[in-house]
């Protein structure tokens, strides 16, 4: 069930993951998490050496972005670079607060900060 306010946002589907589906995928790392609001698709941010989020978002069809960060509440279209008030998304609504940012553990380089974006 789509969301009438907001066409291209389905707040019945829940997250993919827990992490980023492709940085886990080829061992990679991230910096913050983005959530697909039409598909659930979780996906690292344009900071992250891999930027999946954007990249899902532009193949999917699927322009908005929710943070997938404890604490933030926000909708990014990034067909139209606005940002948005969406509704309340399936849980759970974020990472782990355990998972470590950038993360996942035990895989982010001693450099991270000099590979962002």
């Amino acid at each position: 069930m789509t969301d009438e306010r907001i066409p291209g946002i389905d707040p019945s589907v829940p997250p993919s993951g827990d992490g980023c589906m492709e940085c886990l995928a080829a061992q990679g790392w991230w910096f913050h998490l983005r959530r697909c609001a039409a598909c659930g698709h979780i996906g690292c941010c344009d900071s992250s050496p891999a930027q999946h989020a954007t990249r899902h978002a532009q193949e999917s069809g699927h322009p908005f972005l929710t943070s997938f960060e404890p604490g933030e509440d926000w909708f990014w279209n990034i067909s139209t670079d606005e940002y948005y008030d969406g509704p309340a998304l399936a849980a759970p609504t974020s990472h782990p607060v355990s998972q470590p940012t950038p993360g996942p553990a035990g895989r982010v380089p001693a450099d991270w900060e000099q590979q962002l974006h």
